[in-house]
């Protein structure tokens, strides 16, 4: 594993991705790479940053009455929601504000909505927040979730992607392929590192790396 983080840039946006080369494991996928959205996350400057950067890519008809928080995105999406705010993008809900909600997991990994917090999704035109898509999965269960409660899918928004759509919705990522062209991930049962004998440097996942 290479210890050192590199630096990534991306045009029109401050807060740079942090990514450190490797073997990793997530849930989901064996990656050569960690993106580490840690910063991103939790300081103010960074978090607005990104947030400018996702509004920019919305059209002024699109309407956000519910922003859900993926993968500790709560910062990023309360500036997301003010921005979109700010812009004059639509809303329907008798506030004419936007919610800022997170999920809840239960003990079988489904997520839920308590009945405090379903007013907030069912009839609602529900923007999706996520920290990584890379396979699809976790999103897949959100937007599931999302529909079981009586949402409408308005957007999905990410700070780093390598998908475009999932489920015929557009994806709109700060940071991609573009930004990183030699990312790759595998299936877990089909590793080509795991092949080369490349022992796994740490496991990953929305909350931080854990070295092995």
């Amino acid at each position: 594993m290479d210890a050192t983080y590199r630096k990534v840039e991306t045009i029109g946006v401050k807060a740079p991705l942090k990514i450190q080369g490797g073997h990793f494991a997530t849930s989901h996928s064996h990656t050569n790479y960690y993106i580490d959205l840690t910063t991103i996350k939790a300081r103010a400057s960074e978090a607005q940053d990104i947030a400018s950067a996702l509004v920019r890519m919305y059209l002024f008809t699109t309407v956000v009455d519910t922003i859900v928080c993926m993968e500790g995105t709560e910062v990023v999406g309360a500036f997301l929601s003010e921005e979109l705010s700010k812009g004059g993008y639509l809303n329907t809900n008798a506030h004419k504000t936007i919610y800022v909600v997170r999920p809840e997991f239960n003990s079988n990994s489904q997520i839920i909505f308590r009945d405090n917090i379903k007013p907030m999704i069912a009839g609602k035109n529900v923007m999706i927040l996520m920290g990584t898509v890379v396979t699809g999965k976790s999103l897949n269960k959100a937007m599931e979730s999302i529909n079981y409660y009586g949402g409408t899918i308005t957007g999905i928004s990410a700070i780093f992607s390598t998908v475009e759509e999932v489920n015929g919705v557009r994806v709109s990522a700060v940071y991609g392929k573009k930004d990183v062209p030699d990312y790759e991930y595998y299936d877990y049962h089909n590793c080509e590192m795991c092949k080369r004998g490349e022992k796994i440097d740490a496991l990953v996942n929305a909350y931080g790396i854990s070295v092995i």
